[in-house]
């Protein structure tokens, strides 16, 4: 039984369902769908890795059931649409993947593994996520989703460049035969069974300068037309590659002839088809004949007109699969789907929704059910349940009658809050806890609360579940949907995360001072803040409340966590972050209230700084915290004879690939550095393509693709006794320690005339590089390049990185303070 629920679980969760309404297209093809018994598992590293249009091929011309595994959710990628990184990022990625493969018909799964960065090395990438960890979740999702072909998207050799690409090469090699062997991870068992693919293939490519197709490998042709969809397998691709917005990967479309190669690395190689010696057809399974037979029929009689009249067919052919096929996976995979039909087939539209965005632990919230007969079949509802609540009817649905049911559903105490399955238990180095097998592969969760409706439709059960989301209205998108979140009554966020002590701010005998943001979700809280004697009355709902309070002199340096309590004594200690984008759901997590306190030795020069935005990071926010005065500029602003009232200007992270009127106002900011100026550029992609095809800086120099993924790698100064290394900091080796996850990516390309290379550093196995950091004199100023991972170490509160930031920010102040 433990084995049969995992199958369902898993079915019901991975499943794309139609979603509602449907066009008569969409149900043909389903009905389609159901008399294809293959299924295909593609593996690669990360979100954008996957073969889009072998994916839409495979789902939609072959009709396979197609997968596609990512190792990783890309948190450690970069984001051209926002400042989000880390988990932040890898929830909105997977979002994207989501949204892909809703495009391309394709499922989505993922293993525990945490995206920390680039990697060189498959090496480096298993000394962070435990291989055997990693390989566990292969084979696991092997085990349950049952492919008769694996493809991975890499080769073990190397030829996909990323450590994390080799090593998902070498875990779909492992798992390929690990998850065929009983004796390998056996705690999986009682939920699944061990399961032999047919074959293994590495999907060759021709990308990136790198062509490992030949013409002795097998090769399909997936460049077709679907005529029921209106386009080609490449335009699906172009449309399913293009949700990877925060990468900035859209793509043209593609048409015509496209061949995709592979090469067989375990058992038989194809001849003239990817699952050539399987069984795709009902003859699969015991009993499937007659299955075969009645979804024949539904599908010469189907009406594109009448989609309803196939019901009672479809409604037979599911009593008919309950009886005649044995438990197993098809009849599980092909109930799913056919339940998935019924619905929108007999066009009732039901949902489940509130007007309440966030429904709070231990207060209620007021939903409603609407349910709508739209093509009049025969339906009665039956009944409804939400939570513990169950509402018996017996209601005739009328032809095209809105039916509603509205009323106020309790929440409970210890309700769990939203958040992402894979965050709720802290995660260790280079992959997430999570502590139920029976999530492990999944997407996401569930919605918070569901509806589980029972109809009778032309007199038989039919049983759905709705998601209970947030409905509402947007004045200019129109009618929109969000899950509804779970919170606490009370949120707690430090207004900073991280807690700078500086000398010349916080004196010993008085503490630091800490400011933290109280609001309430249900108005009239009184609370009490850790550190704090006094009470804080939350009146207005929604409404933030500072709350200043000193932590003693004494206190050590490290995370520091903020809880207040109300009347009854209940804790809080979280705040919510939203993720607002168009091209994906509203995304809702919670984080610990908790800050990061830093004793730091910091000495400064100047003090305004011009700052322009780049890509996204976290950089104005870190000058502010050392006490700078900070002014966003923009094209308008950089005017030479202003630009002199700042003491720096900084770049963020790819502005120059984000901005391209930054070409156009290269004169102005050369000719601000040539009188005294000083201009700090943090990293950019080659400045040989896209936007970036103007000089940096006063001088040529190229950027390249070299970088130090090895955090701990070691730092040598090339010139010690540079004004970078100190002034008006001394800095040394324990300025590059506690580095997170690289030292540095885009470096200057050697040989550019007019610098200084002033760091070099290498990673194992590989030749030194200088190019992290490069420094040259114009004029009377000073123009800085480094692809020096700022932007990942400034957050994190790495105070090395803060003391060479405020050393750059100085250079051109060491006359006027005589160093």
């Amino acid at each position: 039984m433990k084995r049969f629920y995992s199958t369902l679980l898993f079915l019901s969760l991975s499943f794309l369902s139609l979603a509602q309404p449907a066009s008569s297209v969409q149900l043909y093809q389903s009905l389609q769908k159901l008399n294809v018994l293959g299924a295909v598992l593609y593996i690669a590293a990360h979100p954008d890795d996957e073969n889009t249009r072998l994916i839409a091929y495979l789902a939609n011309q072959k009709q396979y059931r197609t997968g596609y595994l990512s190792l990783t959710r890309g948190d450690g990628g970069q984001n051209l649409i926002g400042e989000e990184q880390g988990i932040a990022l890898g929830m909105i990625r997977t979002q994207e993947l989501l949204a892909a493969r809703r495009t391309d018909g394709g499922e989505q799964f993922f293993t525990r593994a945490y995206d920390f960065g680039y990697s060189k090395t498959p090496k480096e990438t298993f000394e962070k996520w435990d291989r055997q960890t990693i390989l566990s979740d292969v084979v696991w999702v092997i085990r349950r989703f049952q492919p008769d072909v694996i493809i991975a998207r890499f080769p073990t050799t190397g030829e996909g460049g990323h450590g994390h690409h080799t090593a998902s090469a070498i875990l779909a090699q492992e798992a390929f035969e690990a998850a065929a062997d009983p004796s390998r991870f056996k705690e999986q068992l009682a939920f699944v069974t061990p399961w032999k693919a047919t074959r293994l293939l590495w999907n060759t490519f021709n990308f990136g300068g790198n062509n490992t197709t030949r013409d002795d490998q097998f090769k399909v042709d997936v460049g077709g037309y679907n005529s029921l969809l209106g386009k080609s397998y490449g335009e699906i691709a172009a449309e399913s590659r293009s949700q990877h917005k925060s990468q900035g990967f859209g793509v043209p479309a593609s048409r015509g002839e496209a061949f995709e190669y592979f090469k067989t690395l375990a058992g038989s190689p194809p001849q003239r088809d990817l699952l050539e010696g399987v069984t795709t057809g009902w003859e699969r399974v015991s009993g499937g004949v007659r299955i075969q037979q009645i979804i024949d029929s539904l599908i010469r009689v189907f009406d594109f007109k009448n989609p309803q009249y196939s019901l009672g067919g479809l409604l037979y052919l599911r009593d008919q699969m309950n009886q005649l096929l044995p438990n197993g996976y098809w009849r599980s995979q092909k109930l799913k789907e056919l339940q998935a039909l019924l619905l929108p087939l007999s066009g009732i539209y039901a949902e489940a929704f509130s007007v309440q965005p966030i429904a709070v632990q231990g207060d209620s919230v007021k939903l409603t059910v609407s349910v709508v007969n739209r093509l009049g079949v025969a339906g009665r509802l039956k009944k409804i349940r939400i939570e513990q609540k169950e509402t018996i009817l017996d209601t005739a649905l009328l032809p095209n009658r809105l039916w509603t049911l509205t009323y106020t559903l309790p929440v409970s105490t210890d309700k769990p809050i939203t958040q992402p399955y894979w965050l709720r238990t802290p995660m260790q180095e280079g992959y997430f806890s999570v502590n139920d097998q029976l999530q492990i592969g999944v997407p996401e969760d569930k919605a918070a609360i569901v509806c589980d409706l029972t109809l009778e439709v032309q007199g038989k059960p039919l049983q759905i579940e709705l998601p209970v989301r947030y409905k509402f209205t947007d004045p200019v998108k129109g009618e929109l949907y969000w899950p509804l979140v779970i919170s606490p009554a009370v949120m707690v966020q430090p207004s900073d995360p991280i807690a700078l002590a500086l000398p010349s701010v916080s004196g010993a005998e008085r503490g630091y001072e800490v400011s933290v943001k109280l609001s309430t979700l249900v108005p009239g809280k009184k609370v009490i803040v850790s550190g704090r004697l006094d009470s804080l009355l939350l009146d207005k709902k929604d409404q933030p409340v500072n709350a200043n309070y000193l932590l003693p002199s004494s206190s050590k340096e490290g995370k520091v966590n903020v809880t207040v309590t109300d009347q009854a004594a209940v804790p809080f200690s979280q705040y919510r972050v939203d993720i607002r984008y168009d091209h994906i759901p509203a995304l809702s997590y919670f984080m610990p209230a908790s800050f990061l306190l830093r004793k730091i030795d910091l000495k400064r020069r100047g003090q305004k700084i011009g700052f322009i935005e780049g890509a996204g990071d976290k950089t104005v926010e870190a000058l502010q915290r050392m006490g700078y005065e900070v002014v966003l500029l923009s094209e308008k602003d950089i005017i030479s004879s202003t630009l002199q009232q700042f003491d720096a200007i900084v770049t963020g992270v790819r502005a120059y690939n984000t901005h391209e009127w930054l070409n156009r106002v290269h004169g102005s900011l050369m000719s601000y550095v040539e009188q005294g100026g000083n201009l700090i550029v943090q990293y950019n992609t080659s400045n040989q393509i896209g936007p970036v095809k103007a000089q940096i800086g006063p001088y040529p120099f190229t950027i390249s693709r070299n970088r130090i993924t090895d955090e701990k790698a070691a730092v040598v100064f090339t010139d010690s006794a540079h004004a970078v290394f100190n002034y008006p900091n001394k800095l040394g080796p324990a300025d590059f320690k506690e580095w997170l996850q690289e030292r540095s990516i885009y470096h200057a390309a050697p040989g550019a005339t007019g610098y200084q290379y002033l760091i070099r550093m290498q990673d194992v196995d590989e030749k030194p590089d200088e190019g992290s950091l490069l420094v040259g004199r114009y004029g009377k100023g000073w123009f800085t390049y480094t692809g020096l991972a700022l932007f990942r170490q400034l957050p994190a509160g790495v105070t090395g990185a803060y003391r060479l930031l405020a050393n750059l920010i100085a250079l051109n102040q060491q006359d006027k303070y005589g160093f």
